[in-house]
Protein backbone atom coordinates (compact mmCIF):
# COMPACT_ATOMS: atom_id res chain seq x y z
CA UNK A 1 0.00 0.00 0.00
CA UNK A 2 0.95 3.78 -1.00
CA UNK A 3 0.31 6.83 1.52
CA UNK A 4 -0.30 9.29 -1.43
CA UNK A 5 0.37 13.07 -0.80
CA UNK A 6 -2.96 14.35 -1.59
CA UNK A 7 -3.06 18.09 -0.02
CA UNK A 8 -6.25 17.77 2.83
CA UNK A 9 -5.97 14.47 3.57
CA UNK A 10 -4.38 12.20 6.15
CA UNK A 11 -4.90 8.96 5.13
CA UNK A 12 -5.63 8.42 1.20
CA UNK A 13 -4.21 5.63 0.08
CA UNK A 14 -3.87 3.00 -3.05
CA UNK A 15 -3.95 -0.39 -1.89
CA UNK A 16 -1.76 -1.63 -4.59
CA UNK A 17 1.44 -3.65 -3.75
CA UNK A 18 -0.54 -5.76 -0.87
CA UNK A 19 0.42 -9.54 -0.57
CA UNK A 20 -1.24 -11.86 -2.38
CA UNK A 21 -1.74 -15.35 -0.79
CA UNK A 22 -0.83 -16.96 -3.45
CA UNK A 23 2.16 -15.07 -4.47
CA UNK A 24 2.93 -11.49 -5.88
CA UNK A 25 0.86 -8.35 -5.24
CA UNK A 26 -2.33 -6.75 -5.47
CA UNK A 27 -2.13 -4.15 -8.79
CA UNK A 28 -1.67 -0.26 -8.03
CA UNK A 29 -4.43 1.72 -9.44
CA UNK A 30 -7.51 -0.08 -8.63
CA UNK A 31 -9.00 0.28 -4.92
CA UNK A 32 -8.23 3.65 -2.96
CA UNK A 33 -9.03 3.98 0.08
CA UNK A 34 -9.20 7.95 2.14
CA UNK A 35 -10.28 9.84 5.30
CA UNK A 36 -12.49 12.47 4.22
CA UNK A 37 -12.25 14.48 0.96
CA UNK A 38 -13.66 17.83 2.44
CA UNK A 39 -10.32 19.92 3.18
CA UNK A 40 -8.77 19.34 -0.21
CA UNK A 41 -6.59 22.25 -1.43
CA UNK A 42 -6.10 23.32 -4.94
CA UNK A 43 -2.65 21.34 -4.65
CA UNK A 44 -4.96 18.65 -3.06
CA UNK A 45 -7.28 18.85 -6.29
CA UNK A 46 -4.39 18.86 -8.78
CA UNK A 47 -2.88 15.27 -7.04
CA UNK A 48 -6.11 13.99 -7.36
CA UNK A 49 -7.06 14.49 -10.35
CA UNK A 50 -3.98 12.81 -11.78
CA UNK A 51 -4.84 9.43 -10.49
CA UNK A 52 -7.25 6.81 -12.15
CA UNK A 53 -10.16 7.59 -9.80
CA UNK A 54 -13.15 7.94 -11.40
CA UNK A 55 -15.66 6.73 -8.69
CA UNK A 56 -16.04 7.88 -5.45
CA UNK A 57 -17.85 5.62 -3.14
CA UNK A 58 -19.05 7.78 0.37
CA UNK A 59 -19.95 6.11 3.42
CA UNK A 60 -20.73 8.75 5.93
CA UNK A 61 -24.33 9.43 6.79
CA UNK A 62 -25.72 12.47 5.68
CA UNK A 63 -25.45 14.69 8.96
CA UNK A 64 -21.58 13.78 8.27
CA UNK A 65 -21.57 15.05 4.39
CA UNK A 66 -23.52 17.85 5.72
CA UNK A 67 -21.02 19.05 7.89
CA UNK A 68 -17.64 18.60 5.30
CA UNK A 69 -18.83 18.07 1.58
CA UNK A 70 -16.33 16.20 -0.85
CA UNK A 71 -14.40 18.68 -2.75
CA UNK A 72 -13.51 16.78 -5.93
CA UNK A 73 -11.83 17.93 -9.24
CA UNK A 74 -14.20 19.79 -11.53
CA UNK A 75 -11.72 19.10 -15.00
CA UNK A 76 -12.93 15.83 -15.35
CA UNK A 77 -15.68 13.41 -14.34
CA UNK A 78 -15.99 12.00 -11.27
CA UNK A 79 -18.76 10.13 -9.96
CA UNK A 80 -19.96 9.62 -6.66
CA UNK A 81 -22.04 6.87 -5.12
CA UNK A 82 -23.20 7.02 -1.54
CA UNK A 83 -23.62 4.12 0.83
CA UNK A 84 -24.13 5.14 4.11
CA UNK A 85 -22.97 2.73 6.96
CA UNK A 86 -25.00 3.95 9.72
CA UNK A 87 -22.78 1.80 12.31
CA UNK A 88 -19.75 3.96 11.49
CA UNK A 89 -21.40 7.45 12.22
CA UNK A 90 -20.93 7.66 15.51
CA UNK A 91 -16.92 7.58 14.46
CA UNK A 92 -17.27 10.28 12.46
CA UNK A 93 -19.34 12.63 14.30
CA UNK A 94 -17.19 12.58 17.83
CA UNK A 95 -19.46 12.67 21.11
CA UNK A 96 -22.51 12.45 18.85
CA UNK A 97 -24.14 9.75 21.33
CA UNK A 98 -22.62 10.60 24.40
CA UNK A 99 -24.31 13.24 26.96
CA UNK A 100 -22.60 16.14 26.83
CA UNK A 101 -20.47 18.06 30.33
CA UNK A 102 -23.94 18.97 31.80
CA UNK A 103 -24.24 14.98 32.70
CA UNK A 104 -23.73 13.56 36.01
CA UNK A 105 -19.80 11.90 36.00
CA UNK A 106 -21.81 8.57 36.56
CA UNK A 107 -24.26 9.19 33.38
CA UNK A 108 -21.20 9.50 31.34
CA UNK A 109 -19.49 6.83 32.76
CA UNK A 110 -22.73 4.71 31.79
CA UNK A 111 -22.87 6.11 28.41
CA UNK A 112 -18.95 5.09 27.56
CA UNK A 113 -19.42 1.92 29.46
CA UNK A 114 -22.53 1.18 27.30
CA UNK A 115 -20.28 1.98 23.81
CA UNK A 116 -19.47 -0.75 21.43
CA UNK A 117 -15.91 -1.86 20.67
CA UNK A 118 -14.63 -1.29 17.63
CA UNK A 119 -14.76 -5.27 17.23
CA UNK A 120 -18.68 -5.40 17.97
CA UNK A 121 -18.67 -2.38 15.71
CA UNK A 122 -17.53 -3.87 12.51
CA UNK A 123 -19.68 -6.85 13.58
CA UNK A 124 -23.13 -4.80 13.59
CA UNK A 125 -21.67 -3.46 10.25
CA UNK A 126 -20.92 -6.68 8.18
CA UNK A 127 -24.81 -8.04 9.59
CA UNK A 128 -26.16 -5.12 8.32
CA UNK A 129 -23.99 -3.66 5.66
CA UNK A 130 -24.46 -6.25 2.83
CA UNK A 131 -25.97 -4.11 -0.13
CA UNK A 132 -22.84 -1.57 0.48
CA UNK A 133 -19.64 -3.81 0.25
CA UNK A 134 -22.00 -5.90 -2.38
CA UNK A 135 -22.29 -2.85 -4.68
CA UNK A 136 -18.63 -1.86 -3.79
CA UNK A 137 -17.26 -5.29 -5.67
CA UNK A 138 -19.67 -5.18 -8.39
CA UNK A 139 -18.02 -0.98 -8.59
CA UNK A 140 -14.58 -2.29 -8.62
CA UNK A 141 -15.67 -5.39 -11.23
CA UNK A 142 -16.72 -3.06 -13.44
CA UNK A 143 -14.18 -0.46 -13.19
CA UNK A 144 -11.13 -0.47 -16.53
CA UNK A 145 -7.22 0.41 -17.27
CA UNK A 146 -8.10 2.47 -20.28
CA UNK A 147 -10.76 5.39 -18.55
CA UNK A 148 -10.77 7.16 -14.91
CA UNK A 149 -12.74 4.38 -13.29
CA UNK A 150 -10.65 3.02 -10.41
CA UNK A 151 -12.39 3.13 -7.17
CA UNK A 152 -11.74 5.40 -4.42
CA UNK A 153 -14.32 4.43 -0.71
CA UNK A 154 -14.11 7.24 2.20
CA UNK A 155 -15.60 8.05 5.51
CA UNK A 156 -14.41 10.45 8.07
CA UNK A 157 -11.53 9.03 9.37
CA UNK A 158 -11.00 6.82 6.42
CA UNK A 159 -10.36 3.82 9.23
CA UNK A 160 -13.80 2.04 10.29
CA UNK A 161 -16.21 1.52 7.54
CA UNK A 162 -13.41 2.71 4.85
CA UNK A 163 -11.11 -0.18 6.66
CA UNK A 164 -13.57 -2.82 6.68
CA UNK A 165 -14.76 -2.09 3.33
CA UNK A 166 -11.21 -2.68 1.78
CA UNK A 167 -10.24 -5.55 4.06
CA UNK A 168 -13.62 -6.63 2.51
CA UNK A 169 -12.29 -6.59 -1.09
CA UNK A 170 -8.62 -7.29 -0.41
CA UNK A 171 -9.66 -10.28 1.22
CA UNK A 172 -11.87 -11.88 -1.16
CA UNK A 173 -9.82 -10.84 -4.06
CA UNK A 174 -7.03 -13.31 -2.12
CA UNK A 175 -4.72 -11.16 -0.44
CA UNK A 176 -2.86 -12.61 2.68
CA UNK A 177 -4.71 -12.40 5.34
CA UNK A 178 -1.47 -10.95 7.49
CA UNK A 179 -1.07 -8.34 4.51
CA UNK A 180 -4.87 -7.45 5.02
CA UNK A 181 -4.85 -6.91 8.91
CA UNK A 182 -1.64 -4.76 8.32
CA UNK A 183 -3.11 -2.31 5.95
CA UNK A 184 -5.88 -1.67 8.29
CA UNK A 185 -3.71 -1.45 10.96
CA UNK A 186 -1.36 1.52 9.36
CA UNK A 187 -4.06 3.76 9.93
CA UNK A 188 -3.69 4.64 13.49
CA UNK A 189 -0.38 6.13 12.20
CA UNK A 190 -1.55 8.23 9.50
CA UNK A 191 -4.21 9.93 11.94
CA UNK A 192 -1.70 10.75 14.52
CA UNK A 193 -0.90 14.04 15.02
CA UNK A 194 -3.03 17.22 14.33
CA UNK A 195 -5.82 14.85 12.75
CA UNK A 196 -5.97 12.86 16.12
CA UNK A 197 -5.52 15.54 18.64
CA UNK A 198 -8.25 17.64 16.70
CA UNK A 199 -11.03 14.87 17.18
CA UNK A 200 -9.87 13.95 20.85
CA UNK A 201 -10.07 18.65 21.26
CA UNK A 202 -13.80 17.83 20.13
CA UNK A 203 -14.75 15.29 22.39
CA UNK A 204 -13.38 16.94 25.21
CA UNK A 205 -14.97 19.99 23.85
CA UNK A 206 -18.20 18.44 24.52
CA UNK A 207 -17.49 17.70 27.85
CA UNK A 208 -16.81 13.82 27.31
CA UNK A 209 -13.63 12.44 28.82
CA UNK A 210 -11.09 10.76 26.70
CA UNK A 211 -11.75 7.43 27.93
CA UNK A 212 -9.42 4.52 26.39
CA UNK A 213 -12.78 3.30 24.68
CA UNK A 214 -13.47 6.31 23.63
CA UNK A 215 -10.05 7.31 22.14
CA UNK A 216 -9.83 3.70 20.22
CA UNK A 217 -13.09 4.02 18.88
CA UNK A 218 -12.08 7.81 17.41
CA UNK A 219 -8.71 7.05 16.34
CA UNK A 220 -6.91 3.31 16.83
CA UNK A 221 -7.23 0.67 14.17
CA UNK A 222 -6.29 -2.14 16.61
CA UNK A 223 -4.96 -5.44 14.37
CA UNK A 224 -7.36 -7.42 16.74
CA UNK A 225 -10.62 -5.15 15.71
CA UNK A 226 -10.55 -6.60 11.53
CA UNK A 227 -9.18 -9.84 12.67
CA UNK A 228 -12.51 -10.17 14.42
CA UNK A 229 -14.52 -8.65 11.93
CA UNK A 230 -13.00 -11.21 9.31
CA UNK A 231 -13.06 -14.17 11.78
CA UNK A 232 -17.04 -13.26 11.86
CA UNK A 233 -17.02 -13.45 8.00
CA UNK A 234 -15.16 -16.87 8.11
CA UNK A 235 -17.72 -18.27 9.80
CA UNK A 236 -19.99 -17.67 6.94
CA UNK A 237 -17.81 -19.42 4.42
CA UNK A 238 -15.52 -16.19 3.79
CA UNK A 239 -15.98 -12.94 2.07
CA UNK A 240 -16.15 -14.35 -1.35
CA UNK A 241 -19.27 -16.28 0.25
CA UNK A 242 -20.11 -13.16 2.10
CA UNK A 243 -20.05 -11.17 -0.80
CA UNK A 244 -22.38 -13.66 -2.81
CA UNK A 245 -24.71 -13.86 -0.33
CA UNK A 246 -25.24 -10.36 -0.29
CA UNK A 247 -26.12 -10.33 -4.32
CA UNK A 248 -22.65 -10.06 -5.85
CA UNK A 249 -22.58 -12.43 -9.11
CA UNK A 250 -19.99 -15.14 -9.63
CA UNK A 251 -18.54 -13.43 -12.33
CA UNK A 252 -18.49 -9.92 -10.94
CA UNK A 253 -16.43 -11.73 -8.34
CA UNK A 254 -14.23 -13.28 -10.70
CA UNK A 255 -13.63 -9.67 -12.36
CA UNK A 256 -13.26 -8.27 -8.80
CA UNK A 257 -9.72 -10.71 -8.34
CA UNK A 258 -8.84 -9.77 -11.80
CA UNK A 259 -8.85 -6.02 -11.44
CA UNK A 260 -7.19 -6.23 -7.96
CA UNK A 261 -4.60 -9.09 -8.68
CA UNK A 262 -3.43 -7.99 -12.47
Amino acid sequence: MTLLDIDGTHNFRDTGGIALAAGGTTRPGVLYRSDALGALTPAGLRAFAATPIGVVVDFRSEAERTRMPDVLPEDRPIRTVLLPLLEGAMTGAPGATLPGGDASNEALAAAIEALPTLADLYTSMLEHGGHAFAEVARLIAMSEDDAPSAVLVHCTAGKDRTGVASALMLDAAGADRAAVVADYASTAANLAGPWAERMRAMVTGMGVPLAPKVDELLTGSPATAIEHALAWVDERGGSAAYLEAAGVTGSDLERLRERITG
